[in-house]
């Protein structure tokens, strides 16, 4: 008996070609994606890099100021932690906090606590929220902001009167506390304000945008004498920019975990989207109860058949399953052959000395044992090689 075989390809190996063809269009898209966010990414950062931050160059920063207040005799020093920036504060500082916002309730109680007695000025770009009402009680921001940039100072602050019109227009301001300035009104809510503090000579400026500060702004109209005049009142000027990394972010006494940090509508809307894909799996899941039978509504070839089952087994990795159907039709089909009935083809002490008899070149017997009644292949080539030497062996048995 013949038991060398080579290994044709079989259809159910795909090819490179296939391969691609079925997987080109999701590595297209996720590479459309990947150039979109790279583009975003890149455009952003073009756009905001060095906001606010005086030692920055770009439209969006603030070192034009910073160089015309050198110029005036006003040295300017940035700090980056809550720490430096209470430190900083004294009488003869203006402390400038760019993004009062990025400041924890904990971090916006202290600077408040150490710039209120600090005869200082404290200026604050764009607060809104709670973090004015901490920062300067008596401020509120209103819920809508400015439509209009640019604005007319409409009140008795010298340095707005000398300025005169000043893109300041942003978040609004009601202001309750009495004696306040509230300079460049849109529809009636200033836009600046300037509190005086309870005892001694410091104050606090809110400024409801930061335009008059920007490079790229800092020429038009009066944006240029306002920002000189609010922050060149002191010899120094101490220019706080909030990091997320500052520790006194951290609140050991209010740490919260993942789900503390998501809103209650995700989680009730997650909880109906569970209850929506589980209802969806009822409604398509196959019905209980026994399997019935169908004909089917057209004739399927035999070959369709055969490599449509071969796909199932090789995606279930499955060639036990695979090797046991190909030995039993074998022996199923040798077993007339030989002279042995179908009720006894799958035993071996019937079915091998019939077939050893009947070969004409006897092989070894336990290699036909083997073959015919083995142990499942261990990869898909002894799979192919098997299914080889069953059909050498058959040709052999059918041979006259």
């Amino acid at each position: 008996m013949t038991t060398e075989a080579t290994l044709p390809s079989t259809s159910a190996s795909p090819t490179a070609r296939q391969v691609w063809t079925r997987a080109r269009g999701v590595v297209l898209a996720l590479v459309v994606l990947l150039a979109a966010a790279v583009a975003i990414a890149a455009v952003r950062s073009d756009a905001r890099h060095g906001e606010l931050d005086p030692r920055s160059a770009d439209p969006y920063g603030s070192r034009a100021v910073a160089e015309l207040l050198a110029d005036r005799g006003v040295s300017t020093r940035v700090v980056t932690t809550l720490d430096e920036a209470r430190a900083a504060a004294g009488p003869d500082t203006t402390l400038l906090v760019a993004v009062p916002d990025l400041l924890t309730e904990r971090q916006q109680g202290r600077l408040y606590s150490a710039t209120a007695e600090s005869a200082g000025r404290t200026v604050l770009v764009a607060p809104g929220g709670t973090s004015v009402e901490r920062l300067a009680p008596g401020i509120v921001a209103a819920p809508a902001t400015s439509l209009d940039s640019t604005l007319s100072p409409a009140c008795d602050l010298p340095a707005a009167r000398r300025a005169g019109s000043a893109d300041t227009g942003g978040i609004r301001y009601t202001v309750t506390r009495p004696g306040a300035d509230k300079c460049y009104p849109s529809e009636r809510l200033a836009t600046l304000v300037r509190l005086p503090a309870d005892t001694g000579a410091g104050d606090t400026v809110v400024l409801g945008a930061p335009d008059i500060l920007f490079n790229n702004h800092l020429d038009k109209q009066g944006n240029a004498s306002l920002a000189l005049q609010l922050l060149g009142s002191r010899p120094h000027l101490v220019w706080y920019l909030p990091s997320l990394s500052d520790s006194s972010a951290a609140d050991p006494d209010d740490e919260k975990g993942f789900f503390d940090l998501l809103p209650s509508g995700w989680l009730w809307g997650t909880l109906q989207l569970f209850i929506a894909a589980g209802l969806a799996a009822f409604w398509r899941a196959r019905r209980l109860g026994p399997l019935v039978p169908e004909k089917l509504p057209v004739a399927i070839r035999a070959s369709e058949s055969v490599e449509g089952r071969a796909r199932l087994y090789r995606k279930a990795n499955a060639r036990d399953r695979a090797a046991t159907a190909l030995r039993s039709t074998t022996r199923t089909r040798l077993a007339p052959l030989v002279g042995v009935p179908v009720t006894q083809a799958h035993a071996p002490e019937a079915l091998l000395p019939a077939l050893s008899a009947h070969l004409h070149t006897p092989g070894d017997g336990q290699a036909m044992h083997t073959l015919l009644f083995g142990p499942p292949p261990s990869d898909d080539a002894a799979l192919i090689s098997l299914a080889d030497q069953l059909d050498a062996l058959e040709r052999e048995v059918r041979r006259p």
